[in-house]
């Protein structure tokens, strides 16, 4: 494919292999180095070869056709031709976690990415199992998913925290929505009626559940709703998707625009 086949207002071309970038600027012509990865991926895996063409993104410029400039095997670069979309916001929405082991970990933090998580944090719950997090292997997984998916943002990724503390530290600005099947109101959506769109976050607890003290710390703070997933126990990973997918539909970007 070579850019003459394009018209000016094509549409997504999901064929092309998506890159995410990291120049502190995306715009027409710009030269983009690629890292060894990057670089050992497209012309040794994907065997492009110079001026093939792909989408970049950097999570602040929108999205990119960019053509290879230089095919080298371990330093390819890029240029930038024209934008194909522009950089919308996506939901405010922080996804906080208790750590499972590492394969669901994966798996959690790719559909928190795709669900339109705007800020991922792993927790620490008095029965969480994980002993320590690669916060670099989430911030991996998060690329990973956006490059697949065709999300233009990308979450951040914060290091580990004790629930104690982000309770302590808490803005109260922010809804905090977590899981809970004693929830005093059966029907999730009814639960989230009455709250306002605005800044918010899901919290998962641990697979064994939150410890009782905690729970009974989170029922007594102002800004935090409790939720009811229906009348199955979920594992810890499908709760996460039920939770935002309830939240992006009730407050989130899945409402209906008027």
């Amino acid at each position: 494919m070579t850019l003459n086949d394009h018209d000016q207002n094509d549409a997504l071309d999901r064929s092309l292999i998506r890159l995410f970038v990291e120049p502190p600027l995306l715009k027409a012509g710009e030269a983009v180095a690629l890292s060894r990865m990057q670089s050992n991926y497209l012309v040794n895996v994907m065997r492009l070869e110079r001026g093939a063409e792909l989408l970049v993104f950097n999570g602040r410029d929108g999205e990119w056709l960019a053509t290879l400039a230089h095919a080298g095997k371990n330093n390819a670069s890029l240029t930038t031709v024209r934008q194909m979309r522009p950089q919308i916001a996506g939901p405010d929405i922080h996804y906080l976690f208790a750590p499972l082991k590492k394969a669901k970990l994966d798996y959690i933090v790719q559909k928190a990415t795709e669900m339109g998580a705007s800020v991922i944090r792993p927790v620490m719950t008095r029965r969480t199992n994980a002993e320590r997090v690669n916060v670099e292997r989430l911030q991996a997984n998060v690329i990973e998913a956006a490059e697949q998916c065709g999300i233009l943002n990308i979450p951040e990724v914060m290091a580990p925290i004790k629930l104690s503390k982000a309770l302590d530290d808490w803005d109260a600005n922010r809804r905090l929505i977590y899981c809970d099947e004693a929830a005093p109101i059966v029907s999730p959506l009814a639960a989230l009626a009455d709250i306002s769109p605005g800044p918010l976050a899901v919290l998962i607890g641990p697979e064994g559940g939150f410890d009782p003290a905690e729970r009974e710390r989170l029922a007594a703070l102002p800004f935090v709703r409790a939720i009811s997933l229906g009348p199955r126990i979920m594992r810890a990973d499908t709760a996460g998707v039920a939770a935002m997918a309830l939240v992006n539909a009730a407050l989130g970007d899945w409402r209906a625009r008027e």
